[in-house]
């Protein structure tokens, strides 16, 4: 089963759908005139500036932070180093290439979200691709929308939301509490240590009492853990960096190499080499930033605010956080310790290695500060994602209280049963989710590139006068 899947996995993610979604943000990078770099200070000062009014359930900042709850997890962590130990440190070149240009596509599909956003009839917002392709794109495009709203669901189920990100938590915590991987249990017809279940218990039980209070609850949760844990992480690894200053050259001499074949891994030809560090590169990099997966703009759509360019300019900030700063020192790290190398190691416990390396603190306390983030990067991207999905399943069904009912119990079933699951087969089931999902949010975003346009053109770029923020 996992040579199929991997087998699967390799097709889908074949040159294709990367020539898709980096041509889309090419095109929308051109098309909206480089938005990402002409404003991305403008975008980082909405990012904390919310706005006095506006229609919308959350305030912008809390929006975006739900976002990055579902993006900021298990892909800077775990996701970095798998790409780097199979497509080698290249494969980071091609992961910050991807999100400079998915900075313009994040910024497209904030600005769609609010464009098009609708209420139900009970008052509350509703947003996200699905209502860009119908009301955007016409109603003869439901079907493309529904489309996008299955894959939507899946993903949350048994990609990004819930396998990746417990598999993650339960892998760092038995790292940390069980080295010598005992005591176990036997579960499944396999072996597992009791660490492994305690774990996966108390994550399923903690993520359910949240994951039923809806968005408001998730919104405030995000909000008190992601910008501290962020910042925390953020931290630790500016500390790796500036304490082996010296090696960054060689580091970055080795990314750049692998990126463009010049040093080959596993002994694959020079193309060879150059497709398998895009490939891994690109892949966990949308992974993580889920730039062209659709998923930001379902938390975007919920924003309070008057203004859709505004949005959309925040929501791209999801991007530069998450891959841009957090990934790009992830990697850097990883490849100054040459850990990656290393193939008794994977995951999880290549960045713990990379942790011990650099840091100049004993080695557990390395684990355990590793773990700590690792934790609740990974339970409030369960979050966020379970308010996703919620949400696809809502557009295909109508917001029945009975199948959202019934979505809550597979949902949290599904965290239960990710520590189970193998961590090669754990990731490329997420890819498969993940590139599906991504071809109809690229599409819509490629045929409502006008719009995107002329609001951009009309709300940003022709002002002949700044722009004072908290002013539309």
């Amino acid at each position: 089963m996992n040579e199929i899947i991997k087998m699967i996995d390799e097709w889908l993610w074949g040159v294709p759908l990367l020539c898709l979604i980096l041509g889309c943000g090419v095109f929308l990078t051109v098309r909206l005139r480089g938005v990402q770099f002409r404003r991305l200070g403008l975008a980082l000062k909405y990012m904390v500036k919310n706005e006095e009014s506006g229609d919308g359930d959350v305030t912008s900042f809390g929006a975006l932070c739900t976002a990055l709850s579902a993006t900021i997890g298990t892909g800077n962590i775990v996701g970095v180093a798998t790409a780097i130990a199979t497509g080698g440190p290249g494969a980071l070149f091609w992961m910050e290439a991807a999100a400079l240009l998915g900075m313009a596509t994040k910024y497209s599909e904030g600005l769609l979200a609010i464009k098009f956003r609708t209420r139900d009839s009970a008052g509350n917002v509703l947003g996200g691709p699905f209502y860009y392709i119908e009301n955007g794109m016409g109603a003869k495009w439901k079907w493309l929308a529904k489309l996008f709203a299955f894959f939507g669901t899946l993903v949350g189920l048994f990609g990004i939301g819930t396998f990746t990100q417990i598999n993650g938590i339960t892998s760092a915590a038995n790292s940390f509490f069980s080295t010598e991987k005992t005591p176990t249990v036997s579960l499944f017809g396999n072996e597992y240590t009791i660490v492994t279940v305690i774990a996966g218990l108390v994550v399923t039980v903690c993520a359910a009492l949240v994951i039923i209070g809806g968005i408001q609850s998730i919104s405030k949760v995000s909000q008190l853990v992601v910008p501290f844990m962020a910042a925390a992480y953020v931290l630790c690894v500016l500390v790796i960096i500036f304490t082996h200053l010296a090696e960054i050259p060689a580091a970055v001499a080795e990314i750049i190499a692998g990126a463009f074949g010049l040093r080959p891994v596993a002994g694959a030809s020079l193309g060879g080499a150059i497709m398998l560090a895009a490939q891994k590169g690109i892949a966990r990099g949308i992974f993580s930033n889920e730039a062209g997966l659709g998923s930001a703009p379902i938390a975007a759509a919920a924003a309070r605010t008057k203004s859709a360019a505004r949005q959309g300019l925040v929501t791209m900030t999801g991007t530069f956080i998450d891959t841009i700063c957090i990934c790009t020192m992830t990697g850097l790290a990883i490849v100054i310790s040459g850990r990656w190398a290393d193939p008794e190691l994977e995951g999880v416990n290549i960045t713990m290695a990379a942790f011990e390396y650099g840091l100049p603190l004993p080695q557990k306390a390395c684990s355990f500060i590793l773990m700590l983030c690792l934790v609740f990067f990974a339970f409030t991207t369960i979050l966020g994602w379970s308010y996703y999905s919620e949400r696809c399943l809502a557009y295909l069904f109508g917001g029945s209280t009975a199948v959202t009912s019934i979505f809550h119990v597979v949902y949290i079933a599904a965290i239960f049963a990710g520590p189970y699951l193998t961590v090669e087969a754990v990731w490329n089931i997420a890819d498969i989710f993940n590139g599906l999902m991504a071809i109809p949010n690229v599409a819509a975003l490629i045929a409502l590139s006008g719009v995107t346009a002329s609001e951009t053109k009309h709300h940003l770029l022709s002002r002949k006068k700044p722009i004072v923020i908290g002013a539309e």
